[in-house]
């Protein structure tokens, strides 16, 4: 994974279900830095790893047939 990276972003605490964001940093700390839009406005958040879920927001290629790609 190369960072930064487009994700779709997923915690309950603040409501967040699906919101694009921009994964900017994995802290030591056990936060992920993200820009994220809260309304019009940009916002630099930073989400607890323990309870928080990115997805990548570009589909992985697969070769054919449904095999992974290997890495």
């Amino acid at each position: 994974m190369e960072i930064p990276l487009d994700v779709l972003v997923h915690n309950e605490t603040l409501g967040v279900k699906g919101s694009r964001g921009r994964l900017l940093q994995i802290g030591r700390e056990g936060y992920y830095e993200i820009n994220l839009y809260f309304g019009e406005k940009l916002h630099r958040v930073l989400f607890p790893v323990a309870s928080t879920v990115l997805i990548a927001a570009a589909a992985e290629e697969t070769a054919g047939g449904g095999l992974e790609v290997e890495r």
